[in-house]
């Protein structure tokens, strides 16, 4: 019985505990390319949600950056969700509230990997919602994140080969 509960300790602390790594995944450069047209109640209008359209987010394996607002050592989470479990945490409870699938965003897979970035709340700022802090697998080089329930596609841009 001791043996068991000592494994079911370090199986959840597996599963709970949070990296300092960035996936490799997710290393490089991305532009936000486009908003997802989706049934969200948002806190953005259209102006607000276009000023975010060609902004940059970058990736390093332990920092990330969107702008001029640098992160270090986040902590990094990376789970799988199935649709309904993205709905779920992603939509409100009543008929009329935001609702939000994989599907509407263009994601065909039953899960999607979900990774999320931890930071300090920024200073001065009405959220602390930073673009590409909390991103979703859509492909090889597009991940879609929310900022004030407005969904963005991301894609990753190939940086120029470097000479040696």
């Amino acid at each position: 019985m001791l043996i068991k509960s000592v494994l079911l300790a370090v199986v959840f602390a597996t599963a709970s505990a949070a990296s300092k790594d960035v996936p490799e995944q997710l290393l490089g450069r991305w532009v936000v390319r486009r908003v997802i047209p989706t049934r969200t109640i948002t806190c953005w209008g259209a102006r607000e949600a276009k000023q975010l359209i060609g902004t940059e987010i970058r990736y390093e394996a332990h920092a990330f950056r969107w702008e001029q607002q640098r992160f270090e050592s986040p902590d990094v989470i990376v789970e799988q969700l199935t649709g309904e479990e993205f709905h779920d945490q992603n939509s409100g409870g009543g008929a009329a509230d935001s609702q939000v699938t994989l599907r509407e965003l263009g994601i065909v897979t039953p899960e999607v990997t979900q990774i999320s970035l931890s930071h300090p709340d920024t200073n001065g700022e009405a959220t602390n919602e930073i673009p590409g802090d909390r991103v979703f697998i859509k492909a090889r080089n597009v991940v879609v994140f929310s900022v004030c329930n407005v969904w963005f596609e991301a894609k990753m841009v190939p940086e120029p080969n470097k000479r040696q």
